[in-house]
């Protein structure tokens, strides 16, 4: 599931939608037990400024 989120993350980060990837970048990030995807997940979510 966490991987559609990041999908879905990505192209609105394309597309310019800022706020929207931020949250969903983030959403992404709580699903995961990983610390190093979730540390990755959370820089893409600071770049979406």
């Amino acid at each position: 599931m966490r991987y559609l989120i990041i999908v879905k993350a990505s192209a609105e980060s394309e597309a310019g939608a800022m706020p929207e990837a931020r949250r969903e970048f983030e959403r992404a990030a709580e699903l995961t037990r990983s610390e190093r995807e979730r540390a990755l997940l959370l820089a893409r979510a600071a770049d979406c400024q």
